[in-house]
C-alpha cells in the first residue's frame, strides 16, 4: 500500500499546473509548471519500495531518459503552428500522434538502454547525456518560441480532477514498477506525460492552442529540473535517507535550473519574442 500516499500527492500537484499556465502565461506559468513535483513522491515511493540501493539508482538514472521523450512529446504540440493545416490544428490527431511518439520512444529507448548497460556503459553518463540534451533542446525552443500568452478562460472542475486522476495513476504504476524490480520501466512511467497530456489537452480546450504551444518551449526547459532532482536524488539518498536526499535534491535543481530559467525567462529581463 505504499503507493498511495504517492499517488495521491502526485494528483494534488497535477492540478496546479494548468492553474499556473493559466495565470501566469506560457512561458513562466510552463516554467513553473514543470518544476520538480510528482517525481518528488514518486522517488520517495521507490525508495521505500526497492529492493536494493542500485535498483533505486537504476530508477532514478532512467528517468532523464524519460524526460528527454517528455521533451520530444511535447514538442508534437508545436505542429499548429510550425506546419498548420487541418490536421496539425485537430486536437484528436495531435494527441494520438503525441502519444504514439510517446510510446514507440519509450519502447525503444529502454530496450536501447538495456543493451547499452549489458555492453558496459555506465547508466549514469547516459542520464548526464540525456540531461544535457534536453537543456539544449529547451534553450532552442525557446529562443525561437511563439508568443505565450495567458489564459482568459475559466477550467472546469471536471477537467482539474482528471488531471489529477492521470498523474496520480501514473506515479501508482511507477511505484508499482519498483516493487515488482523493474527500475528501468519504473523511471520512465515516473516521467509519464500524465500531467504534459492533461494540460495541453485541456488548454486547448478551454483557452485555444497558442496558449499550450506557448507553454511548450517553458516546459521543456523547465522538465531540466527533474532530471537534476533524479540525478542528485540518486546521489544524496543513498547518503543522507529518503527525506533529506529528497529535500537537498529538490532545493539543488530548482537552484541550478528553475530559478536562472526564470531569471532569463522573464519578461522584464527578456523581450517577448514573437
Amino acid at each position: 500500500m505504499g503507493w498511495i500516499l504517492p499517488a495521491l500527492f502526485a494528483g494534488v500537484v497535477a492540478i496546479g499546473v494548468t492553474v499556473a499556465i493559466e495565470r501566469w502565461g506560457g512561458r513562466i506559468g510552463g516554467l513553473i509548471g514543470s518544476m520538480p513535483s510528482t517525481i518528488v513522491p514518486a522517488t520517495i515511493g521507490m525508495a521505500q519500495m526497492s529492493h536494493s540501493e542500485e535498483m533505486l539508482s537504476s530508477a532514478l538514472y532512467m528517468t532523464p531518459v524519460g524526460m528527454w521523450i517528455n521533451g520530444i512529446f511535447l514538442l508534437t504540440w508545436m505542429l499548429p503552428t510550425r506546419w498548420p493545416s487541418r490536421w496539425t490544428k485537430n486536437l484528436g490527431t495531435i494527441t494520438a500522434l503525441s502519444l504514439l511518439a510517446w510510446g514507440a520512444l519509450s519502447v525503444t529507448f529502454i530496450q536501447g538502454v538495456h543493451s547499452l548497460v549489458e555492453a558496459g556503459h555506465e547508466l549514469m553518463y547516459l542520464s548526464l547525456l540525456a540531461t544535457a540534451g534536453l537543456l539544449v533542446t529547451g534553450i532552442k525552443v525557446c529562443s525561437n518560441a511563439p508568443p505565450a500568452p495567458a489564459g482568459h478562460r475559466k477550467v472546469s472542475p471536471l477537467t482539474l480532477v482528471t488531471r489529477g486522476v492521470l498523474a496520480a495513476l501514473a506515479i501508482a504504476a511507477a511505484v508499482l514498477l519498483a516493487k515488482a524490480g523493474s527500475p528501468l520501466a519504473a523511471g520512465v512511467a515516473a516521467v509519464f506525460p500524465a500531467i504534459f497530456l492533461t494540460t495541453m489537452v485541456s488548454l486547448w480546450v478551454s483557452q485555444g492552442h497558442a496558449v499550450q504551444v506557448g507553454a511548450v518551449g517553458p516546459m521543456i526547459l523547465g522538465c531540466t529540473s527533474v532530471s537534476v532532482f533524479a540525478l542528485l536524488a540518486a546521489w544524496t539518498i543513498p547518503l543522507w535517507g529518503i527525506w533529506v536526499g529528497c529535500t537537498v535534491s529538490w532545493f539543488g535543481s530548482v537552484a541550478t535550473v528553475t530559478l536562472p530559467a526564470w531569471r532569463w525567462l522573464h519578461p522584464k529581463n527578456r523581450p517577448p519574442s514573437g
